[in-house]
Parts: C-alpha cells; structure tokens; sequence
C-alpha cells in the first residue's frame, strides 16, 4: 500500500455577515478494500454550535453543522492519513461477458440501485448507442469497460469553466467537454444504458505523479471517477476515464453514490453573506518511509 498525507481547505468569505448557516459535508474519506483510513479530523471555523456525524445510506460519513453565531468568513480543513491500493482485478479478457453482468445486476440487492438512472448520469438513446461501440455482443465485461475508459479519455476535451455541478450526462456527450466529475457521469450514463452497475466514486488524486509521469488531469483539487461492477467473484472495478486509468494506488477515496448530487463535499444554506468567494486547496502527498 501506499501511505498518504491529506488535506483539504475550502474558505467561504463573505461582503456580507451571514447570521446563520447550516451545512452538510462529506469530506471525512471512508474505508473500503484496498483503503485504510488510519486518521481523520475536521477543523470547523467558526466552531459550530451544533454537529452531527453519521453514516450515509451508501456507508459514507457525513458531518452536518449549524452555525448559530454572525460571521464573514468559513472555513472547514480536513486532515487525514490513508493507506490505499486497490486489488488488481483479473485479465480483462478472463472476467465475464458483459450481457452476464447485466442480468446478474439486477438480481443482486447490493448493486442493483447503481443500474438505475440518477439525474445527472440518465441514459438516454443517443448515450446506449455511444456505449455500444465497446459493448460489442460477448465482449468480457472489462475488457469493454476498457475501451469505455479509453475511449471517453480521447474523444472528451478537459476544459474547465464549461459545465457546472448541475451538467447532465446528455449534455457532455453533445458538447464532448468537462471536467472530471463530467467524464464521469457519461461513463456512468453509459454503463446504465446497458444495464450495468456503476457507481460515481468522490475523491483525490496523488498530486505529484510517480517519477517520470506527467501530472494528472484534476489534482490539487477534488476528483472524480467510476467503479464499475464485475460479477459477485470479482467486485467493483475503478476506472478514472479522465485519466484513462485503471485506478490502484494514485487516488484516495472519500465517498460514494449514483452521481455528485449523492456525495457533494459541502453544500448548505446561509441567511445573510451578499456576494462570496470561495478558496478550495487540496494535496494529496505520499508519505515517505
């Protein structure tokens, strides 16, 4: 395994007082296989008045707060360590066919709800006939998911500024341009058009590449990509198809859901605060041993 050092710092400051907020955060990262959280702390200013800390319907933490007392600014600072490498999955070409898993899906309480659509990743026609492209007939299930990865990675343009959190699946496909969180939602649309479970997996990537790698599309900040489900033998298989990566020991996991609306690091409502400006900083570091 890899040990990471992590910290994430997100600054609301305000024209304005805000007189009152509350707000709901994931952004403590959860375990998982492959992933050891070993410690995890949030630093909340101005100290809330009341918090709540619980575990979601997908088994993610969530933190929500109340802020009772007039302020300008707000700020929440996550620190964590994190052992994580995620199990290599077997050859593509030795895993199931894809029609398999389909039909396997739905019959599996566990997954069957990450093969429904969600409002940011709908299928529609125009996305099955994208995704059937890789999902030729009798195709093992990640050899195709594969081709997917790849294939999203080469035909979208990274360009930040041209989609915002509220971006369907149906859109990115037609404009072929986004952010990570957007490469993902396609992905995931895809996977649902066929009737495979897919999950939208919130996190982190390493910010430094190994030696000699070029940096990833989307450090030093949030990032976003698929877990892909391959039959009850094998599990779940990530996928970063911003990257076009098949996901190991470069990425940590904070949480997960059927797109961001699930797993948003912060959201939350103020009464007062005018117009704002808001900070995020995020390294992700190995730990050197």
């Amino acid at each position: 395994m890899t040990l990471y050092r992590l910290h994430h710092a997100t600054t609301y400051d305000y024209a304005e007082p805000v007189v009152t907020g509350t707000h709901f955060m994931h952004l403590l990262p959860r375990g998982r296989p492959g992933q050891v959280v070993r410690e995890a702390h949030l630093v909340i200013s101005p100290s809330p008045d009341t918090r709540r800390d619980e575990i979601d319907h997908f088994g993610n933490h969530t933190t929500s707060i109340s802020l009772a007392g007039t302020h300008k600014q707000f700020s929440v600072n996550l620190s964590a360590t994190v052992d994580a490498s995620l199990p290599a999955p077997p050859a593509a070409w030795d895993t199931p066919r894809w029609e398999a898993i389909a039909a396997w899906g739905l019959r599996d309480a566990e997954v069957a709800e990450f093969c429904l659509p969600s409002k940011l990743a709908m299928p529609a026609s125009e996305i099955a006939d994208y995704a059937a492209v890789s999902f030729l007939p009798g195709r093992s299930i990640l050899d195709a998911v594969q081709e997917l990865n790849r294939r999203i990675f080469t035909e979208m343009n990274y360009k930040p500024g041209v989609t915002n959190t509220f971006t369907t699946a149906q859109e990115i496909l037609r404009i072929r341009a986004g952010v990570c969180q957007d490469y993902a939602h396609l992905m995931l649309a895809c996977l649902r058009a066929l009737g495979l479970p897919g999950r939208y997996i919130s996190g982190y990537l390493r910010t430094v590449p190994p030696p000699g790698q070029a940096k990833r599309r989307g450090a030093d900040q949030s990032h976003a990509w698929v877990s892909a489900w391959a039959g009850a033998e094998i599990g779940w298989v990530d996928f970063d198809p911003t990257n076009n990566l098949l996901v190991h020991d470069e990425h940590v996991t904070l949480a997960w859901g059927r797109d961001f609306e699930d797993v948003s690091p912060l959201r939350g409502i103020i009464l007062g605060g005018g117009r704002h400006s808001l900070h995020v900083g995020v390294d992700l570091e190995p730990v050197l041993t």
